[in-house]
């Protein structure tokens, strides 16, 4: 079965959080690479109110059967009460560049 590859996107309150995480990821073979994304604005609505947040937003590059565990580890290592973990599928892509994300991350 061919591997499902994904984009996991999430925010961060700062450099230091988002790196944490990131290292951690990859570190833990659950991610091939991501990208730390510096100075993204976020408006939100919260607790009834409009929220505006200067945020790093991370893109977390791995596949479809570690989700579950890097969702489970963000949760763990962040801060925010509800932090944002969006999955959305890579419909395409260089296959040398997502074999590279296959040999990075934990076999099945």
């Amino acid at each position: 079965m061919p591997t499902h590859y994904q984009i996991i996107f999430c925010t961060c309150p700062d450099f230091e959080t988002a790196d944490k995480i990131a290292r951690h990821l990859v570190r833990a073979k659950l991610a091939a690479c991501i990208n730390i994304l510096p100075a993204v604005t976020s408006v939100y609505q919260w607790q009834g109110q409009i929220e505006t947040a200067q945020e790093q937003l991370l893109l977390i590059k791995s596949c479809h059967r570690h989700y579950s565990t890097i969702e489970a580890e963000i949760k763990r290592l962040h801060p925010y009460e509800l932090p944002e973990v969006i999955a959305v599928e890579i419909e395409q892509g260089l296959p040398d560049y997502l074999k590279w994300i296959n040999s990075c991350i934990l076999p099945d």
